[in-house]
């Protein structure tokens, strides 16, 4: 289990702060970056960044790589190569994961412009435009966050808990220090694997439940999930019951609205399904749009006040005169987001346009800092990505429409901006789980932060060949590949491009939104819950009562579960890893 005793700072504010103590103190400087961590990285960047771009664009989800890519570096570092630094470990899973989270923003948005190239609405995408829009939008992710983690990583250490990222760090101590951790997380990792194997693969027993509700014309349900059930517990019950709450009020609530008083006859062809496709999910974007504007309003005076501290804060991690308090050099990172959006703008290959480059500027800073804070509650596997990205598309295309930029060349710069936002969105929350990790651990924050722009570097050049290479096999939009989140961004652009779009539903999610703001009830949590199916929601749920069983069980505050949860993480993680690869080898 991670590291994370407290001690009191000596009384001298009178307010009992709390100081971090990590693994590695700071005091001391083991092996970290190296050659070997960064080559073992990118390899692991590269192929979690395929495997999951596979299974997003046949399933529309990917897999948080994280806890496989800790997994896997400390089997090959401490078993393999004999290494036994705790951090060069971590610096492995940091290259490692950025790959899945570059996969995931690519895939959501790019095959969009592929699938217009076959309509004959647009020219087919280059090769450098789509290695320039993923590496901009990587790039541009962790530059954002590294000011970012003093406010979000440090200074609410006790309110983010950042599930993968704390269960990560535990992945790795168990490895460090062998016993009952190391026991727990492999039980938890080997059940995970078999139940994702009999449900997926062998397909024994159903991945999912959906339980039809006739007499109010709802709908529930449960995603077998391990993954989900650890993510719920690692929460904890009130962040897992307003994620439930929301999908209860859109599936219980709303459809049934809809189908008695509105669509009656989309509920009889396609049932709750089809109205939360055609309404309830618009809803649900429209409150996370709004959601991520509160989130920002309410991080921005934290953050203004962490760029004018020079040092010190209430932790090791947040001193920036000792090595776990050092970030990249914060003049050089704005120097740096400088020069990107100065090369999207200039650039030809990058089709967005001056314009479109200071909407990326906007739009990528706001949802990388909502993105860096929701996933501290809700994990990166939940990560609202497409409703963030909706709403880039949707303001996008409007604003390229009113400035005359239509045809071809509006769905072009609508798509192109909004790849890059949502993958700096992706690579934002993925850093900050990386950070948090490491700030259990006792890493290096510049370390790890150079990490992730090499991951981001190698898993570019990886995603454009993945997608050329499965568009010319199959086609997106094809039954083989029907990459279900760009064919949803597709439709939106061709909607507001064409004058077709639920503004009205918009709307409706935005109000609720400001209503649940004035309740004071945490909006991004229930809005997530909203925008997504109940069943897996449900399994969220499910893991946040368990940990409430455990815990008045053995009566105490911690428990062995939660280091069988990061197990169920890890375990669903890989599984789903080996399957796609296997299933892209079969060409399934």
């Amino acid at each position: 289990m991670s590291n994370n005793n407290t001690k009191s700072d000596g009384g001298q504010s009178g307010q009992g702060r709390k100081l971090h103590i990590p693994y590695v103190p700071a005091t001391e400087n083991p092996r970290e970056i190296t050659v070997t961590s960064i080559l073992l990285g990118i390899l692991l960047a590269v192929v979690f960044g395929a495997a999951n771009a596979y299974l997003g664009l046949r399933v529309g989800l990917t897999v948080s790589a994280s806890i496989p890519a800790a997994v896997v570096s400390m089997c090959l570092l401490r078993m393999v190569l004999r290494r036994d630094s705790v951090l060069e470990n971590n610096i492995v899973q940091t290259i490692g994961s950025a790959g899945e989270s570059l996969a995931a923003g690519a895939i959501f948005t790019m095959p969009a412009l592929f699938m217009w190239a076959s309509e004959g609405k647009t020219a087919l995408p280059g090769f450098l435009p789509v290695t320039v829009l993923a590496l901009a939008g990587g790039v541009l992710g962790v530059l954002f966050m590294v000011p970012l983690r003093r406010p979000l990583i440090v200074d609410e250490h006790d309110k983010l808990i950042y599930p993968e990222g704390t269960a990560c760090a535990d992945v790795l101590l168990a490895g460090e220090e062998g016993g009952s951790g190391a026991k727990g997380i492999l039980a938890g990792l080997g059940v995970a694997a078999a139940l994702k194997m009999v449900t997926d693969w062998f397909k024994w027993i159903p991945s999912a439940v959906s339980i039809p509700v006739k007499t109010v014309r709802g709908e529930l349900g449960l995603d077998v999930s391990p993954a989900l059930l650890g993510v719920g517990y690692i929460v904890g019950p009130r962040i897992a019951t307003l994620v439930f709450a929301g999908s209860f009020f859109g599936w219980m609530v709303l459809i049934p609205c809809f189908a008695f008083w509105g669509d009656a006859d989309l509920y009889a062809r396609a049932g709750a399904t089809g109205i939360w496709k055609e309404y309830v999910r618009f809803i649900g974007a429209g409150a996370i749009a709004a959601g991520g504007f509160f989130s920002l309003f309410r991080s921005m005076p934290v953050f203004f006040r962490s760029l004018r501290q020079k040092r010190g804060g209430t932790s090791v991690g947040g001193d920036a005169a000792l090595r776990t308090g050092r970030d990249l050099p914060l003049k050089r990172v704005l120097i740096g987001i400088v020069c990107v959006i100065a090369i999207l703008a200039a650039l030809p290959a990058a089709p967005v346009g001056i314009g479109g480059a200071l909407l990326i500027a906007l739009f990528g800073f706001m949802f990388a800092a909502v993105s860096a804070r929701m996933v501290g509650f809700v994990g990166s596997s939940n990560n609202p990505i497409s409703g963030m990205t909706i709403a880039t598309v949707i303001v996008c295309a409007f604003v390229l429409k009113s400035t005359g930029t239509v045809g071809s060349a509006g769905l072009t710069a609508t798509i192109a901006i909004a790849s890059v936002v949502c993958i700096t969105a992706a690579i934002a929350g993925d850093t900050a789980q990386d950070l948090k990790t490491g700030f259990l651990l006792g890493a290096t924050p510049w370390k790890q932060q150079l990490g992730e722009l090499a991951g981001v570097a190698a898993s570019s050049l990886a995603i454009c060949g993945v997608l050329y290479l499965l568009h010319a096999a199959w086609g997106f939009g094809s039954d083989s590949i029907p990459a279900p989140q760009a064919t949803l961004m597709k439709m939106l652009t061709d909607g507001v491009m064409g004058g077709q779009l639920p503004w009205e539903l918009l709307a409706v999610g935005a109000m609720l939104a400001v209503v649940l703001e004035m309740l004071k009830v945490p909006v991004m949590p229930f809005a997530i819950g909203l925008y997504l199916p109940i069943r897996l929601n449900a399994t969220i749920m499910l893991g946040g009562l368990l940990r409430v069983a455990f815990q008045r069980w053995q009566k105490t505050r911690e428990d062995g579960f939660t280091l069988v949860s990061a197990g169920l993480i890890a375990g669903e993680g890989i599984a789903g890893i080996a399957l796609a690869i296997i299933t892209l080898c079969c060409k399934r």
